[in-house]
């Protein structure tokens, strides 16, 4: 019979597999800002969102934090790598105003993360009160990330059409909760099963959406690019949660 480690390693993997696709979902997004040249209206709020998640969650998974959770920190460092790329991309092709405000943006993130790395280590001194101090900071922002799917979700009910919610990033997301869930729950960790545990929610209700708003989509239009957050918080969580929690994703719609 496998082991809870064993079985909480395989369940860790799946989860870092599916959430590096959740990272790259924005990538036709870039491909376009690198075509065009320009940034147009996209912004980089949702990828600097999900750079600090990365962060918060890279430290919670070191084993001076929380031990035993590599996996956690593999997937995030990806994200901080991934994270980083798109928002030097945006630099490159964002005017002034813009690349100020990023710059402004990304050293208030470096001081909040050194005065947390600093705080924790010099003022707790086990594992569990570091655990729970950070824990808590990666639940905040986490689940602020994960209630970023509420405002597409209310244009489905509105409109009473799917077209701005894609039926496979909802699936991608739901299943990436599920799988940082079960992972949590495998050996009880609380603060990656609370962001997690609502990306799952939020991913079920997409797909309950779907299912009935579906039929009512207008099948026939013309194509054009509609812009989808979509984000990661919790240990992939900071792949999911914008739509599920960062980035902004270009898709076609055929009207």
């Amino acid at each position: 019979m496998i082991s809870p480690d064993a079985a909480r390693n395989v369940v860790g993997i799946i989860g870092n597999v599916i959430s590096f696709g959740l990272f790259l979902s924005p990538v036709p997004t870039f491909w376009r800002i690198c075509k065009r040249k320009d940034v147009e209206e996209f912004k980089a709020d949702p990828y600097l969102a999900t750079l600090l998640n990365c962060m918060l969650w890279v430290f919670y998974g070191l084993p001076i934090v929380h031990p035993n959770s590599i996996l956690v920190v593999t997937i995030n460092g990806i994200g901080l790598v991934v994270e980083g790329t798109y928002l030097i991309i945006f630099f490159l092709y964002s005017p002034n105003k813009k690349r100020l405000r990023m710059l402004a943006v990304l050293g208030v993130e470096a001081v909040f993360m050194v005065a947390v790395v600093l705080g924790v280590l010099l003022g707790a001194h086990t594992h569990e009160k570091r655990s729970m101090i950070v824990g808590i900071l990666c639940v905040f922002f986490g689940s602020i990330m994960y209630f970023s799917p509420l405002t597409i979700m209310g244009k489905v009910i509105k409109t009473k059409s799917v077209e701005y919610m894609p039926f496979f990033l909802s699936l991608v997301c739901f299943l990436n909760g599920v799988c940082w869930t079960a992972y949590a729950l495998i050996r009880f960790d609380i603060y990656v099963t609370i962001p997690n545990g609502l990306g799952a929610l939020f991913g079920a209700i997409q797909l309950i959406l779907y299912a009935c708003y579906y039929k009512s989509t207008p099948k026939k239009s013309k194509a054009k690019d509609v812009e989808m957050p979509s984000v990661v918080s919790g240990p992939g969580a900071a792949a999911a949660a914008a739509n599920t929690a960062g980035g902004n994703i270009s898709v076609t719609v055929e009207r």
